[in-house]
């Protein structure tokens, strides 16, 4: 949720107190939704005051599932599988890498984390009771991998390849096509350089 992303970051640059205005500038949504979304986890500021920080990233935390931090394995861990596993972002996020895994592991760490072997997939997911992964394997491999993830019990997906790939199930799989965002991108600036001549 982009509200958690601003307010560790306000609270990590001292601030105790914000305005919905201030978290409507800093996620691109109006003052007035922002105030209705608060009120949903039952969080209320004054004109004045604005809003507990703390208190508010409590209640946020809680509606998204708990305080705890939320596990996650990384699956792939060539190049771009090693950046997320450095990626210190995560942690203030609240979310946590507990693992990564490859058919060839480069380390048996990366930033800190432990790497295993496929074969270890399912009795790490196991024990750790995690339900989400991070997938950056050859788009070759991005079906199998998608099934055995699911057969485990992993009930979301991040897929970081190029192939498309659809929910099974209970599981939700978010495509992220690197290719795709960039193409989209470099369209939005030439669309706006024609306009703006």
């Amino acid at each position: 949720m982009k509200y958690k992303r601003v307010l560790n970051q306000l609270r990590t640059l001292g601030f105790e107190r914000v305005f919905s205005n201030n978290l409507g500038d800093a996620t691109g949504v109006a003052a007035a939704l922002v105030r209705k979304d608060l009120t949903r986890i039952k969080m209320h500021g004054n004109r004045r005051g604005g809003y507990n920080i703390v208190t508010m990233l409590e209640r946020v935390k809680t509606s998204l599932g708990g305080t705890e931090p939320q596990k996650a394995i990384v699956v792939g861990c060539g190049n771009l599988g090693r950046a997320l596993l450095n990626n210190e972002s995560f942690h203030r996020d609240g979310i946590e890498l507990i693992s990564g895994f490859d058919v060839n592991p480069p380390a048996s760490h990366i930033g800190g984390i432990p790497i295993y072997h496929m074969k270890k997939l399912s009795e790490v997911i196991h024990a750790a009771h995690v339900k989400v992964a991070l997938m950056t394997v050859p788009s070759s491999a991005a079906a199998e991998v998608r099934d055995s993830l699911l057969a485990n019990g992993i009930r979301g997906i991040l897929n970081f390849t190029s192939t498309e790939l659809s929910g099974m199930g209970s599981c939700i799989i978010k495509n992220v096509n690197i290719s795709l965002e960039l193409e989209s991108l470099f369209s939005l600036v030439y669309t706006q350089e024609r306009l703006t001549k």
